[in-house]
């Protein structure tokens, strides 16, 4: 959410940081708003002032027995009192109006973001190993063909139980799936100062909204009701979306939900931060805009395992948390053995909350290209205000809105196909990377069922 005061007093800057996302100018739309929210609030005001001063008078015209005047006052108090009532609700008309259309614009690029309008116009910012050598004539596979060939990986039988975009894992790739996602979560929590969190992956539209996954992407969510039905829930009610509304759960698309509300609605102390969580979760997808995109395969599924980074800080760590943050995520893929790059997203192919982001980009063999694997970014105080998270150093009066970081340290699935495809051997096999052969029982390959 934006600061309404920042864009009244520097709009030609608020609208120049939404070119650079292709975005039209909004800033005279928005202080039109907020100028008839005032107007209503000061128009109130005066009438309030007005119908005080009209009670006093008609104590005072009583007291001197002018009952014609005190019948005219208390005319005029009725009317500022139905009136009153009317700027009340024009106030809070304008100033639903106003958030609504907040809530809608994305956050403002820093202004060492690149420029550029999608994924073409990414920097590499730097790169990490090297790719595999496979003996000669090999020709490497994609992961779905070497777990179907393993009899390991099953999209069939997930099809007959939940449709297209899921996967049933077996055997050794189950458990190897176990095994990074616990490698990960020891790491971070061991090495990186993180703390482990076990959250809900069941949300109410408050903690989406705090974290701007509403009201924008709603489409892109799986919702769920406890208990009553759809249309018992809507049964009888005047609105029967705003009451399915209220009573419904988001499946959490990532732990960044759960974890960055935490301190929703609260006053942190500045000495405690920087607060860093990690968690590793289901999250669900509905993919609502990646129709024909990797239909194949687990690279976008509705329902994946991912451990998540979220940090909570001053505006002054901010930016070194980010930096930070992804190293931790960076950590990940250097003790895998993994080639890869990290990619400063220009500022057309951002998410709708960043400020800044890295997104780290694995070699797949298979596929003889790099693909995302985590997204680092920060968000500044973007979220904290829809969340009113604030922070308080220990001499100060006023409190500040808390900066609010979030990261994939690293994607499970995704990091499982890279794994696969880097370690595939002749025979068709996949070797354990050392890191994981404690986690695995000591085994060093995984083969045939």
């Amino acid at each position: 959410m934006h600061d309404i005061k920042a864009i009244r007093d520097n709009p030609q800057a608020f609208d120049a940081a939404l070119a650079r996302r292709g975005l039209a100018p909004a800033a005279g739309e928005l202080i039109a708003l907020d100028e008839s929210r005032r107007a209503a609030i000061a128009e109130l005001q005066r009438s309030q002032e007005r119908r005080n001063a009209a009670s006093k008078e008609i104590g005072a015209a009583m007291g001197r027995k002018d009952g014609a005047a005190a019948d005219a006052l208390k005319a005029e108090v009725a009317g500022l009192k139905a009136a009153m009532a009317a700027l009340e609700a024009a106030e809070r008309e304008a100033a639903a109006a106003l958030e609504t259309r907040l809530a809608g614009i994305p956050n403002l690029p820093f202004d060492d973001v690149p420029d550029g309008k999608d994924e073409t116009d990414n920097v590499e910012v730097r790169r990490h190993g090297s790719p595999p050598q496979f003996p000669e004539g090999f020709e490497p596979r994609e992961h779905f063909e070497l777990g179907e060939a393993l009899g390991l990986m099953d999209f069939d039988a997930a099809a007959k139980l939940s449709g297209a975009r899921f996967v049933v894992l077996k055997g050794g790739l189950a458990r190897l799936s176990r095994a990074l996602e616990q490698f990960m979560l020891d790491l971070h929590t061991a090495e990186h100062g993180y703390t482990e969190i076990e959250p809900p992956v069941l949300v109410r539209d408050a903690a989406m909204y705090g974290t701007a996954q509403l009201p924008k992407f709603e489409e892109d969510q799986f919702w769920t009701l406890a208990g009553d039905s759809l249309l018992d829930v809507a049964a009888g009610a005047a609105d029967p979306l705003a009451a399915i509304k209220a009573n419904r759960f988001g499946l959490i698309p990532t732990a960044e939900v759960p974890m960055t509300n935490l301190v929703r609605e609260s006053i942190v102390e500045e000495k405690t931060l920087p607060l860093r969580f990690t968690a590793g979760t289901l999250c669900f997808r509905a993919e609502a805009g990646a129709a024909g995109k990797d239909t194949r395969g687990m690279i976008r599924q509705h329902q994946f395992r991912k451990v998540e980074l979220v940090s909570i800080t001053t505006p002054e760590q901010a930016r070194d948390e980010h930096e930070r943050m992804t190293a931790c995520a960076e950590e990940v893929l250097k003790r895998l053995g993994l080639h890869f790059r990290t990619m400063a997203l220009c500022a057309g192919d951002m998410g709708f909350a960043s400020r800044k982001t890295y997104d780290l980009e694995v070699w797949l063999p298979g596929q003889g290209r790099f693909r995302e694997i985590s997204s680092c970014s920060v968000c500044g105080d973007f979220q904290a205000r829809r969340m009113n998270a604030r922070c308080k150093a220990a001499d100060a009066k006023a409190t500040r809105f808390v900066h609010t970081l979030n990261g994939s340290g690293v994607a499970v699935g995704r990091a499982l196909i890279a794994v696969m495809e880097n370690y595939q051997q002749p025979d068709g096999s996949i070797a354990v990377p050392d890191v994981l052969r404690p986690y695995m029982g000591g085994r060093e390959r995984i083969e045939a069922a």
